[in-house]
């Protein structure tokens, strides 16, 4: 992927934890909006995809993860070792945004900005979103672990999420639909989006523009509104430059699977 990119990667390498590395991708023209990513040398390729498609120009910047599963789960959430989490914390949202601020010359506002994760690193993005809602505007959250739950009072800090997950990942899928239901009833604006496939299949990466699109480019109803799930046909895929722009980008379904925005009061 990243070889076929318009834009371009640049890499450097943190005195964080004995060395940590960071990947950003730096689309063709200046970006209209940034996404912070946890597990950064998978997330960083993603770039191209982004570009094949009609979207706002986005740059991501990819922290990397650890080799060690255990560790970087301990990292990426917050029940499991605090003093880790909080030291990984301060890396990922000040030393790392500090650096992108002067070495890229963006500083975009929240409501340009959003956190991004897959599996243990949905965890981390939901965290990040909760805790830090001045820094990041959305939290996009591909099949989250259970670590990390909603707590019993939830804040209303945290305006906008999407999740995704896989109809073969029925773990995921609970966590996200979990975590979904908890943020829609503290007043966040959710979508929540079922796919066919199993845990770190590409609808991962095949749903990243659908993301970026509702986060940063389309409008959506008001989070009041009543929706019903409604079939949406298109011509081609969004691979190839296009993406389904019904009414509420939050409602497809075939080959993109299953999509629904989580009305409140229901």
């Amino acid at each position: 992927m990243s070889s076929s990119i318009s834009g371009k990667l640049v890499s450097e390498t943190f005195n964080y934890d004995g060395g940590r590395q960071v990947t950003v991708y730096v689309p063709p023209v200046p970006p209209k909006a940034i996404v912070f990513a946890s597990d950064g040398r998978l997330i960083s390729q993603w770039g191209g995809v982004l570009e094949a498609v009609d979207v706002p120009p986005t740059m991501i910047v990819g922290v990397h993860r650890l080799d060690d599963e255990l560790l970087r789960l301990h990292e990426y959430s917050p029940v499991f070792d605090a003093e880790r989490f909080a030291a990984h914390e301060r890396f990922f949202v000040e030393d790392v945004r500090r650096w992108a601020r002067s070495h890229f010359g963006v500083e975009l506002p929240a409501e340009r900005t959003a956190v991004f994760g897959v599996s243990a690193g949905g965890e981390f993005a939901l965290a990040k979103g909760l805790r830090h809602p001045d820094i990041y505007g959305a939290v996009f959250c591909a099949s989250p672990g259970g670590g990390y739950r909603p707590p019993a009072v939830m804040p209303n800090s945290l305006r906008r999420a999407y999740f995704v997950a896989g109809t073969q990942e029925p773990f995921f899928l609970k966590n996200a639909i979990r975590w979904a239901v908890a943020l829609r009833d503290a007043g966040a604006d959710v979508v929540m989006t079922e796919r066919v496939g199993s845990h770190g299949d590409t609808f991962w990466r095949e749903e990243f523009p659908m993301m970026v699109a509702w986060a940063f480019d389309y409008s959506t109803p008001p989070a009041s509104s009543k929706i019903s799930l409604q079939s949406q046909s298109f011509t081609g895929s969004f691979v190839e430059g296009k993406i389904p722009r019904p009414k509420c980008l939050q409602l497809h379904r075939g080959c993109l699977g299953v999509g629904w925005r989580i009305p409140h009061g229901n």
